[in-house]
């Protein structure tokens, strides 16, 4: 079963720092955000999105992450980041 998406949230002033400091785009979490591969609670009221993207040259791929703190509305996006130690994340069900 497909994890639930997030549609209603903001991006937090860090969030959109750590974004640009790390060659990421807004788009590239929104679509996480909308379309989770899983979704892992951290803690209660902060989740972890991520899904695994294809990306660079030669094409490797990588699993992006995207922290979100939950309990509040509208949902605040923390920080995001890619990484290859997709062994170390990945949840199997």
């Amino acid at each position: 079963m497909k994890p639930k998406p997030i549609a209603d949230y903001i991006f937090t002033d860090h969030a959109r720092l750590e974004i640009l400091r790390r060659g990421l785009s807004e788009e590239m979490v929104r679509a996480i955000l909308l379309a989770p591969d899983q979704r892992i609670e951290v803690r209660p009221g902060r989740e972890v999105l991520q899904s695994k993207i294809s990306a660079g040259q030669p094409e490797k791929v990588f699993l992006l992450r995207v922290f979100v703190d939950t309990d509040r509305h509208p949902a605040e996006v923390v920080t995001a980041y890619r990484t290859g130690k997709i062994g170390k994340y990945w949840r199997e069900p």
